[in-house]
């Protein structure tokens, strides 16, 4: 890899998950995609198209599954970023599939990836300033996006990783829980989903791969994070923003 390579970067190319079936979103996707339910008059997808944005990226990659015409309708509207469909119709790929069917649309510099069923409130720092500042090429491959349990919104899960004072992360595994939670937005080198296999799988696997080699590492957020994965944390999710607008 080049040195440019390697060097802290700002990515100009996002991979977007939206591709789900939203199951535990129902009935609010009766109707429509997971990408499509509303928190305060604004889609999940349009919501984290708009960060994206903010950062600099310039071309998102959307996955789609679930009324795939109905989401593709609505993308094409946006006018402040490319958007370039990676087709699923036919086979939910998850999303270590997801990633290595869009690989050649990918490039080879550092990417975000990131799901829609996140939402956040930044603290002293945007969350994606920490992100993007923690990326170092030499000493990692993929960098999580975290936060603390005590700051995360609609998560009721034991947490998922513990992170060492150089930022490498440690997969809870067998203890009863852990202080951080993956909070949706990862930024990787695309050029490692070469070696992923094709098919369906998740991509939890190629992060313990990532971990033995001390390869997976993360940044934790210091603002207020809202998983919105049922309509409960949805209709929460506004409150919440109706509270601090």
């Amino acid at each position: 890899m080049s040195a440019d390579h390697l060097a802290a970067a700002t990515p100009t190319t996002a991979m977007v998950l939206a591709a789900g079936l939203g199951l535990r979103m129902r009935p609010l996707t009766a109707d429509r995609p997971k990408a499509l339910v509303e928190v305060g008059g604004r889609t999940l997808v349009d919501r984290m198209l708009d960060r994206l944005a903010e950062v600099g990226i310039a071309k998102a990659i959307v996955n789609v599954h679930a009324f795939a015409d109905l989401l593709e309708a609505h993308l094409a509207r946006r006018r402040d970023l490319e958007i370039i469909i990676s087709e699923e119709r036919e086979r939910l790929l998850e999303t270590g599939g997801a990633l290595k069917k869009a690989r050649a649309l990918l490039g080879d510099e550092p990417i975000l990836v990131a799901n829609i069923d996140s939402l956040w409130l930044d603290g002293r720092t945007p969350a994606m300033a920490s992100l993007l500042a923690a990326w170092d090429g030499e000493v990692m491959d993929d960098l999580l996006l975290l936060a603390p349990l005590e700051r995360a919104q609609g998560f009721d899960g034991p947490g998922d990783f513990f992170r060492a004072a150089d930022g490498r992360l440690s997969h809870r595994g067998d203890a009863p829980a852990a202080p951080l939670a993956y909070m949706g937005v990862q930024m990787l080198d695309p050029t490692i989903i070469d070696a992923w296999p094709e098919g369906a799988y998740s991509i939890f696997p190629r992060w313990m791969e990532l971990q033995v080699r001390g390869r997976l590492h993360g940044v934790v957020m210091d603002g207020r994070w809202m998983h919105v994965g049922d309509p409960s944390a949805r209709d929460a999710a506004e409150r919440t923003l109706a509270a601090t607008s």
